[in-house]
């Protein structure tokens, strides 16, 4: 090569250089519409956390809490046209894309949250993270909050209890059909939007894990609260297809391992946090907080199958076949 090939090429390596240096980096918002405190909300400033210590001049993560950016009835519309890169909503709110997550709202299907934990980690759990890819929506993890417990103005002992109150709920079909089950009527209102609903008297009943109870303050405005465990609320962490298989592989794999390492974190604390705050609550001096016996949670059970048999067919028999398995402990 001579001199002058070489100072061009010398050019070209040195633009080329700059030019990397000059990227800009990769910003990935992540909206939720809950308080820093829940573990969802600890979750994603750790994960803006270990982007930043690993990937801090290639990844910028931006974290809007509590529908600050987004809100429970926009920010679905916003992930698909990329003005939002991450959430972690409700397992409830992908029925629109996928009716087969709606097995995660069948009441009382799951004995427990290791139950649910052994599903999630099973093929067919595994599985269920792909199901919206006909919507640009890719399931990245599952991410726990908690149990449901219901609470209302009266002590919820049998399914009986519940007839002619109006419970908050999410848009769900499942959740709709669970309390017209019940002889119970329904609002769909947004999560920010509960506290004032239940204040006011405009519902008298919702279902949360304790760590929504607590944090939002629904134990000053409910004077029972059942343990029912009727139910999951857990999260599914999604990104947009499109921008999440173009972010470049080696960058993509190491933000898929920080996934793991927030995914176990924000699963553990979940579980403390609504221990924590199961005991917070009981002590509060606010609301009673009931336990069902064993015949008392059966009846429950009972009361609900008929839930299960309606949306059989549009979840899957295969999939509740692989819900219900979940719920035997391994020998």
């Amino acid at each position: 090569m001579n001199k002058s090939g070489l100072s061009i090429s010398l050019c070209l390596a040195a633009a080329l250089l700059s030019a990397c240096a000059l990227a800009e980096p990769i910003t990935i918002k992540f909206a939720h519409v809950v308080t820093d405190s829940t573990p969802k909300g600890q979750g994603a400033r750790l994960f803006k956390e270990l982007v930043e210590q690993r990937l801090g001049d290639q990844v910028r993560v931006e974290v809007y809490a509590n529908s600050s950016l987004y809100g429970d009835a926009d920010e679905m519309e916003a992930l698909r046209e990329n003005r939002v890169q991450l959430l972690a909503p409700s397992l409830a709110k992908f029925e629109t894309y996928t009716p087969q997550l709606q097995v995660f709202d069948l009441p009382f299907l799951f004995d427990d949250l290791a139950a649910v934990d052994r599903f999630q980690r099973r093929a067919k759990g595994r599985q269920l993270l792909q199901s919206m890819a006909d919507h640009n929506i890719v399931g990245l993890a599952y991410w726990h909050n908690g149990m449901k417990q219901l609470s209302a103005i009266r002590a919820l002992r049998t399914p009986q209890d519940a007839r002619d109150l109006n419970f908050r709920i999410q848009h769900s079909a499942v959740l709709e059909a669970q309390f017209q089950q019940l002889g119970a009527k329904t609002s769909k209102l947004p999560f920010s939007s509960v506290y004032t609903a239940l204040k006011s008297g405009q519902v008298q009943g919702a279902e949360n894990p304790w760590s929504n109870i607590y944090s939002q303050k629904f134990h000053e405005v409910q004077p029972y609260i059942i343990e029912t465990n009727h139910g999951v609320l857990d999260y599914m962490l999604v990104s947009n297809s499109r921008f999440w298989y173009s972010i470049p592989h080696h960058i993509r794999v190491e933000l898929e391992g920080i996934i793991d390492e927030v995914t176990y974190a924000v699963n553990q604390q979940a579980a403390e946090l609504n221990i924590g705050y199961r005991q917070k609550i009981q002590h509060s001096g606010y609301s009673q907080v009931l336990q069902l016996s064993s015949a008392e949670r059966q009846a429950w059970r009972e009361a609900m199958e008929p839930v299960w048999r309606h949306f059989e067919t549009q979840i899957g028999t295969d999939i509740i076949k692989a819900a219900r398995a979940a719920n035997r402990k391994p020998q």
